[in-house]
């Protein structure tokens, strides 16, 4: 096994896959070793909302090298299907540094919250849950509903955080790689990672 942190990233079918990439961008720079799990519609959301064409029958971390000009060595990958509930990240004896689920659809939510486990990404993070890990999810819908605030209160109580998908402007963003990269900045920042993808707030005039 590498001797790179470990770090699940979870990738489901709501909208804003952006930020998954430019995380998963982020965190094969800093060599770090991915252990991905792709929910059914996030393959589709992917390639419709940023027009990349990801072969997903294909080894996915020579894709990534390619597209954001990753050298050779650095950072590591390893995905998963996602119903393999037998895979190493699916038992609390395998070891990682926490795991995001980026971004996190209200069905993923609800399954996480209660404890569903009925795929690979709920059970590895009710694993993160039982194990005191991190465990972040980057929630994007809007409005929320009643429903989706208790959820997301029943994941906090647990141990979980909550990273909205919201990201700041004070950076002065010139592209939509900017603003994935200020959500891919805060869950580093989350996992106990110092991040350089945007400037740190200083202060404003008085």
């Amino acid at each position: 096994m590498s001797q790179r942190d470990q770090i699940i990233v979870a990738v489901t079918g709501a909208s804003g896959s952006l930020y998954a990439l430019r995380t998963i961008r982020a965190m094969l720079l800093m060599d770090l070793h991915i252990h991905l799990v792709l929910s059914d519609y996030a393959r589709v959301v992917i390639n419709e909302e940023v027009d990349l064409n990801l072969d997903f029958k294909s080894p996915l971390l020579p894709q990534f090298r390619k597209l954001y000009s990753i050298p050779e060595g650095k950072g590591e990958l390893t995905d998963y299907p996602l119903k393999n509930q037998a895979a190493a990240i699916a038992s609390g004896s395998f070891t990682v540094k926490g795991m995001v689920v980026v971004p996190c659809s209200m069905k993923t939510l609800a399954g996480i919250a209660h404890g569903f486990s009925s795929n690979l990404i709920e059970r590895s993070a009710d694993v993160q849950l039982k194990e005191r890990r991190k465990l972040i999810l980057v929630a994007r819908e809007t409005p929320l509903s009643l429903i989706h605030l208790k959820n997301m209160t029943a994941v906090t109580e647990a141990g979980g955080i909550i990273l909205p998908a919201m990201p700041a402007f004070y950076q002065k963003p010139q592209t939509f790689d900017d603003l994935g990269d200020f959500m891919a900045g805060r869950i580093l920042s989350l996992l106990g990672y110092d991040q350089t993808l945007f400037p740190k707030w200083e202060g404003g005039n008085k």
